[in-house]
């Protein structure tokens, strides 16, 4: 038997030491807005997305060591050299320049807290 889900990704969350820098990061970077929600275990602020697809969320949490933990891949919401420059003044570090793939071009990089993200423009 074979399980083939429409999202091998369920779920993501980003363990941060600052919710409201990661929040203020994030939000520079991405062009979405985070609010604060308290109903869970953990404080947590939300990615969304216009159709309930998969999204995750911020939440205080001890991050990895930089470059030990998983890379979690968001899509750009415009092109990359302009999410690139964000990520610069936002206070993040870029990794790569932009990577080719098939379906457009990615890059990496690392938020404040030394998480490692990458970034895909399609």
């Amino acid at each position: 038997m074979t399980y083939t889900p429409r999202n091998a990704i369920a779920w993501m969350e980003i363990p941060v030491t600052d919710m409201d820098k990661a929040m203020a990061f994030y939000s520079a970077v991405t062009q979405m807005e985070f609010n604060m929600e308290e109903g869970g275990p953990n404080p947590m602020a939300m990615f969304k997305t216009a159709d309930g697809g998969v999204a995750g969320h911020l939440y205080p949490g001890k991050p990895a060591p930089r470059g030990q933990g998983p890379t979690i891949h968001l899509s750009a919401p415009d092109k990359l050299e302009a999410v690139t420059e964000r990520v610069k003044q936002a206070g993040g570090t870029v990794i790569s320049p932009p990577i080719p793939i098939p379906n457009g071009r990615f890059f990496y990089a690392e938020d404040p807290d030394g998480n490692s993200i990458g970034f895909v423009e399609s």
